[in-house]
């Protein structure tokens, strides 16, 4: 006897292709909600005793995204589309320079490939990365003198990639208005 159920196996993969298809919408949620609700959070060593709500959404959002941020690095990177991202590391530098080249000269650079635009795109892949992880570890390490250590490197690796958001939301801008004019 069969049945035209789905398989538990076949639903997950359903709901993670879902999820993968639309990594980008929710880390762009996820991290702005953390960006914007940061200044009310109220945290050192440990989660208080008498957290707030944005200290729970605050860790635990954090959590998830720091999740949702390495499935988005290693979903950009594999079967070779690293090079799109950080070509520079093993020495190709072309598009990039051609790009930069071509600000000097006020035209702007086009999306994709290995130019300007996939080297910022990469280096915001890894400030995610690097603010998610430092969240984790400052989180497993909660109630400890090391925690401190933790959030210090956690907060730097926020403020950098918070000015990256500022850099990839006017080159978005000037991406869109360079089409509109076409």
């Amino acid at each position: 006897m069969t049945t035209d159920k789905p398989t538990a196996t076949v639903k997950f993969g359903k709901v993670l292709s879902i999820l993968l298809a639309h990594l980008h919408v929710w880390l762009v949620i996820g991290c702005t909600l953390l960006v914007c609700t940061s200044p009310w959070i109220f945290m050192g060593r440990s989660l208080r005793n008498t957290a707030s709500f944005w200290d729970y959404l605050h860790v635990y959002l954090g959590l998830v995204s720091a999740v949702l941020g390495l499935l988005f690095l290693l979903r950009n990177t594999l079967q070779g589309k690293w090079h799109q991202y950080f070509g520079w590391l093993v020495g190709d530098w072309a598009q990039l320079k051609q790009d930069i080249a071509g600000l000097t000269k006020g035209k702007l650079p086009v999306a994709g490939g290995k130019g300007l635009f996939s080297v910022v795109e990469g280096i915001g892949m890894l400030l995610l990365v690097a603010t998610g992880l430092t969240g984790v570890v400052w989180f497993v390490y909660q109630g400890t003198s090391t925690a401190m250590e933790w959030r210090g490197y956690h907060l730097i690796c926020a403020q950098a990639f918070i000015g990256f958001l500022i850099v990839h939301i006017v080159l978005a801008a000037t991406h869109i208005i360079e089409f509109i004019r076409q």
